[in-house]
């Protein structure tokens, strides 16, 4: 396992090489360095010169890719994209264009983020299986029925109608908790009960749904019928056979999220004022602070590689006659 896990790290280089690149070209379509400085500076100090200096202390003065006018191996590595890029890979994000340490940032607005990330996905994780569960065990009944209609009623609901909606009647009518804003320790308790309701909420339809689908397939395969034949009820068969052999899929879409853990949620931390990285990358792309977007396009991108692995590596952990090579 230790080399197959090895072997992923190596593959993932160029990948994020990659990510990075397109990044960078997107990026530089919209906006050349200009248009960065112009921004930044403002209008009353753009001139030539203005912009040019900000160029030169930003690192933004050189080529983007190919640098002509020098030879040999410089004509790659003497370019922005290069210079910008290597850092990345040992961590070191480089400063915003405002003067912040990126890599602070990131570390201090973490917290918030995996403060509402986290209790969604282990309170919704357990919320979307037990109902799946109760929907399949009563299957071709009203339970089904309803709990189906009910399911697709809420995937057609976009999740900035439950936050409007939240905000209104939980934090304004009934004023049981904050309406915005974050706090520390304890106290950030009530500025967190209502985002992870709604993020449990928001996505309950099209997971209970999903889990649902998981479940009716494995109730139709043979070992099912097998274990009816010997007499076991519908309980046993459905939570002791069923939900482990399901556990596979369950796994790929639950690990797969890691990244969104620790990179927050847009709209939430956005409406909310919790100052997590959701609402820094938003805050970056408004700003144009395209040293906080690669960099945080990079810390998703090799997050996702991560969750990869780790998906893997739980399927040996479910199936132990699973090997990895």
């Amino acid at each position: 396992m230790l080399s197959y896990i090895v072997r992923r790290l190596f593959y993932a280089i160029p990948i994020l090489i990659g990510v990075n690149l397109l990044t960078f070209t997107l990026f530089f379509v919209v906006n050349t360095p200009d248009d960065m400085a112009r921004m930044q500076l403002g209008i009353k100090y753009v001139t030539p010169e203005a912009i040019e200096k900000w160029k030169v202390e930003r690192g933004y003065d050189k080529p983007l890719l190919f640098n002509s006018e020098v030879e040999k191996l410089e004509k790659l590595t003497n370019t922005i994209f290069f210079e910008k890029s290597i850092s990345m890979f040992v961590f070191e994000f480089g400063r915003s264009d405002d003067g912040r340490d990126i890599a602070r940032e990131i570390k201090s607005r973490m917290m918030p983020s995996l403060a509402i990330a986290l209790p969604v996905f282990v309170l919704g994780l357990l919320v979307y299986i037990t109902f799946a569960l109760l929907i399949v065990f009563f299957r071709a009944t009203y339970i089904d029925f309803w709990g189906v209609v009910i399911c697709v009623a809420l995937m057609s609901i976009s999740s900035l109608f439950y936050i409007i909606v939240g905000q209104f009647l939980v934090s304004k009518l009934w004023h049981w908790v904050p309406i915005s804003g974050y706090g520390t320790g304890l106290d950030a308790t009530k500025f967190l009960l209502l985002p992870v309701l709604i993020g449990v909420i928001s996505s309950a339809g099209s997971h209970i749904r999903w889990y649902r689908t998981i479940f009716l397939e494995e109730m139709n395969k043979e070992y099912v019928r097998t274990a009816r034949a010997k007499g076991l009820s519908e309980r046993i068969v459905l939570f002791r056979h069923v939900l482990k052999n399901a556990l596979i899929p369950i796994l790929t879409g639950a690990v797969v999220v890691v990244p969104l853990l620790f990179l927050g949620s847009l709209l939430v931390e956005s409406f909310f004022g919790i100052p997590g990285l959701g609402s820094y990358t938003i805050d970056a792309i408004n700003s144009q602070d395209f040293a906080i977007v690669r960099a945080m396009v990079f810390l998703g991108s090799m997050l996702y590689i991560v969750g990869l692995i780790l998906t893997d590596i739980s399927y040996t952990l479910v199936d132990p006659r699973i090997r990895l090579t």
